[in-house]
């Protein structure tokens, strides 16, 4: 309960005993190590629907439910939760880490989607960080302040999260590319059409192959697009029509579009098996997964560069990329006995987020950064913005108990 967790901070700061607060566990920077040793807060057990307000589209949660599982509870309404990262990632997580997925093209990131907050402090003191209006001008954004502070200024104990309808008619369409820079572009077309696309998500032929081999498919292992319209039956096909004409400018082939339930669901559940997949392929190996954004016009560049990196290096590397938003990850797998192959995947890891930083990107678009990204923040922010986070964490946490190491760069003071 939240008074649980007021009383084990407040006990913890008095003692100045560090504390990790713990989710699904489902990042993957080092969000939920503990270099410092201290108390982990396993909040899988506050998971519930606290108030569901069906006319003003937004729920009230605990952190540790599912984003999954609020959706089954949400789709008897009519509504949903619009973002979709990794399975088991839960709502108190995903403010921490600020993270999005395949819809946030459409419907924005994390920070777009919750109202308000419950966050016990490290003295135990519970803040709440809004009221439920849709819009206020009343003080700092708090809300927002925690949105992405990674458990380092606090416990999220409570959210109230803003839904969406459930879309009336959707088609899912899917276009094969000779080029990864071709797919690119086509991505980057079609958002300056002014299309209102809910999902465009980028997998190179190296992704098709270990999606073939892992689903028994025959996808054309080449790079392949997948887009996503929704509205009126009318309006979702009049757009996949104008996005199939982008394509093939672009020298798009083999386009399809579903629009029945179960093939639309099938593309999407092999997409987000594009992990699993890559594991299946390289058994025995670990991944690296990396997480680089940038604005949309250099998405291409980006994705072109990497990509000669990437198919030059003997370890498997496998592409996939929120395309509308200029986010891409690759699944690098290497041997974790092999030290060469663990620093042939660092390597590359490091050289797509310094490609990133040299086009004015970031070094995570959704993953955050942990212990993982520490080392690149001054390089992306400058060490006057790292000094401005080092001084509200002390106000906050001036005993340094909340997920310490984490974050912002030890070296940083003021």
């Amino acid at each position: 309960s939240e008074e649980e967790v007021s009383k084990i901070l407040k006990s913890c700061n008095q003692y100045k005993v560090p504390i990790v607060p713990y989710g699904g566990a489902t990042s993957i920077e080092g969000h939920t190590l503990a270099p410092k040793g201290g108390v982990c807060i396993d909040m899988s057990l506050m998971k519930r629907v606290k108030a569901l307000h069906v006319e003003d589209m937004d729920v009230v949660v605990e952190p540790g439910i599912g984003w999954q599982e609020l959706n089954e509870q949400l789709e008897q309404y009519g509504l949903f939760f619009p973002l979709d990262p990794g399975p088991g990632a839960t709502i108190g997580g995903m403010c921490a880490t600020r993270c999005s997925g395949s819809l946030a093209v459409r419907y924005g990131t994390m920070r777009d989607n919750v109202i308000s907050l419950k966050v016990v402090l490290p003295n135990g003191d519970v803040v709440k960080t809004a009221s439920r209006a849709r819009k206020s001008s009343a003080g700092y954004d708090l809300t927002r302040l925690i949105i992405g502070s990674e458990g380092t200024l606090g416990v999220i104990t409570e959210v109230t999260l803003r839904l969406q309808k459930i879309p009336q008619h959707s088609v899912v369409a899917v276009c094969n590319f000779p080029t990864v820079k071709d797919a690119a572009d086509v991505a980057i077309a079609t958002m300056m059409s002014g299309i209102q696309v809910s999902r465009v998500e980028l997998l190179d032929e190296v992704l098709i192959r270990a999606l073939n081999m892992a689903n028994g498919k025959n996808l054309k292992e080449v790079p392949t697009l997948m887009f996503e319209f929704i509205g009126t039956e009318a309006y979702a096909r009049e757009q996949t029509q104008i996005v199939q004409e982008i394509a093939s400018k672009h020298n798009g082939s083999d386009f399809v579009f579903a629009e029945e339930a179960e093939a639309k669901k099938e593309l999407w559940k092999i997409r987000k098996e594009a992990l699993w997949a890559c594991y299946a392929m390289a058994p025995g190996h670990e991944a690296m997964s990396t997480d680089v954004c940038v604005p949309l016009s250099h998405l291409g560049e980006l994705i072109s560069r990497s990509k000669k990196e990437l198919d030059a290096s003997p370890l498997l590397c496998a592409v996939v990329a929120h395309a509308g938003d200029g986010n891409f990850h690759t699944c690098i797998m290497f041997d974790p006995d092999n030290e060469e192959q663990r620093k042939e995947a660092e390597r590359l890891n490091n050289l797509m987020v310094h490609s990133a930083l040299s086009m004015d990107g970031t070094c995570t678009g959704e993953h955050g950064v942990g212990t993982g990204k520490m080392k690149y923040l001054e390089k992306e922010h400058g060490i006057e913005a790292l000094q401005t986070m080092k001084k509200i964490k002390k106000a906050l946490d001036p005993n340094d108990i909340m997920n310490p190491a984490k974050l912002i760069p030890p070296h940083v003071c003021y």
